[in-house]
């Protein structure tokens, strides 16, 4: 049914996942799939308005632990501008049949299949749309 959307790199980011915490975290958001149960929530340290940690707690199906796991890989170094970006590139690929996005978080190409199937894109959304939400938290915060 799903091909190759379940594909070896997929299933090694998913796999390579560690849920975690911060103490104190500047922002933390949560988010949820109400179509599948899947959840994702984030905390983040943020100094002069860019990421210098992030943790994250995922309970989700691997197309959702795959795109947790390359903004997990990527963040440290970026700010609400470039969260927004790769949310809404992330976004376009997946709902508008937009190219995926460029640059740091490139390595969301893997998940271009998933714009096929629509039960699959909130769960492929949650870390970035926690993201953007969790940074706006810290940025009011400080």
């Amino acid at each position: 049914m799903f091909g190759d959307l379940y594909n070896t790199d997929i299933l090694t980011l998913s796999a390579g996942l560690k849920n975690a915490r911060l103490d104190e975290p500047d922002g933390t958001a949560r988010k949820v799939s109400k179509l599948c149960g899947s959840w994702l929530e984030i905390d983040l340290k943020v100094n002069e308005g860019v990421v210098s940690d992030c943790a994250l707690r995922v309970q989700a199906c691997a197309l959702g632990q795959a795109s947790a796991a390359i903004l997990k890989d990527k963040i440290i170094g970026t700010n609400l501008e470039d969260m927004t970006a790769a949310r809404d590139a992330l976004y376009a690929m997946l709902k508008e049949g937009g190219a995926a996005p460029q640059g740091r978080f490139e390595k969301l190409a893997l998940l271009k299949g998933v714009a096929d199937y629509p039960a699959r894109h909130t769960s492929t959304m949650l870390a970035f749309d926690a993201v953007v939400e969790a940074m706006e938290m810290a940025l009011e915060n400080a």
